[in-house]
């Protein structure tokens, strides 16, 4: 009956600590504390490669971008054309905007210049105006 059991004591231990853990600052402490021998070595330039090649050559050329990034609105001719066509048709603006199922702050906006030109808007409107929209009427 005991020969098939095994006696023997069983130790189970945690994983020794992978590299990345022994960065760790809170895993050397605790390695200092324990009393293991840790040695700490600080390198040279600290991992940084943009310090140790200097600055960035095309930093003048940013400087000097005077470029400014912004969306394109209505023009001031488009505006006047679609106030003008609404009114022409007796329409208010929340009138329009449930005839193109959009909402009327958006005519508003399209009115007042701050909207960003969408030519699906744009079309859907020349239909229920009656008026050829285009996105910039000046140029072409």
């Amino acid at each position: 009956m005991n020969g098939n059991q095994d006696w023997d004591q069983v130790v189970i231990r945690k994983k020794a600590p992978t590299s990345a853990a022994a960065k760790n600052p809170s895993a050397v402490n605790a390695a200092i504390r324990a009393g293991a021998a840790v040695e700490t070595v600080k390198k040279q330039g600290a991992g940084n490669a943009s310090a140790a090649r200097g600055p960035i050559k095309s930093a003048v050329k940013l400087e000097n971008d005077t470029e400014t990034f912004e969306h394109e609105r209505v023009s001031s001719e488009l505006k006047k054309q679609i106030q003008s066509a609404r009114l022409a048709k007796k329409l208010t603006q929340a009138q329009l905007a449930q005839m193109i199922n959009e909402k009327p702050q958006l005519i508003n906006e399209y009115e007042s210049g701050k909207a960003i030109p969408n030519p699906q808007i744009l079309s859907k409107m020349s239909r229920v105006l009656g008026v050829t929209l285009k996105k910039n009427p000046g140029k072409k």
